[in-house]
């Protein structure tokens, strides 16, 4: 009776249910790494920092916060490893302010986020800059909620 328990107390779950302990599958297994089917925890955050496209800023501000720069960092290393890739750096503003000082605005976070992909070893050949201002918004609305989401530089 003892061995069953131990048995069933072992047993892993596997059906791939959406968990914050349930490691995502691969299909390509890494030189080295056997043959379990599992991203590694490094190759995880790489991945789930690739998907960071967007960068959000405070109000009226250009500076990258921590996120945009961890993700950066993931995007620089994929740029440097393919120099005939580049991207498109757009900057976004909300509709507070003249029409004038958003586009600048816009401009101000591109460049930054630019100018974070050079200090990681980026080609500028590979990038360009582009600001939208408050053109292109990405929520409607008028309250905080929606400003903050259009504070934004989008790599593309």
């Amino acid at each position: 009776l003892l061995s069953v328990m131990m048995v069933a107390c072992s047993s892993t779950d596997t059906d791939g249910a959406d968990t914050a302990s349930t490691v995502t599958p691969t299909t390509a297994t890494p030189s080295g790494a056997g043959n379990s089917g599992a991203l590694s925890a490094e190759e995880q955050r790489k991945a789930d920092m690739l998907k960071i496209t967007t960068f959000y800023f405070e109000f009226d501000k250009s500076d990258l916060n921590q996120e945009a720069r961890d993700a950066l960092v993931y995007h620089a290393a994929e740029l440097k490893a393919a120099p005939g890739r580049s991207v498109r750096l757009e900057g976004h503003a909300d509709e507070r302010g003249t029409r004038e000082y958003n586009l600048a605005l816009g401009e101000r976070r591109a460049q930054a986020v630019e100018r974070y992909l050079q200090v990681q070893g980026v080609s500028a050949s590979q990038m360009e800059t582009i600001s939208y201002g408050e053109e292109r918004a990405a929520v409607t609305g008028t309250n905080e909620a929606a400003y903050s989401r259009n504070r934004r530089v989008e790599m593309k």
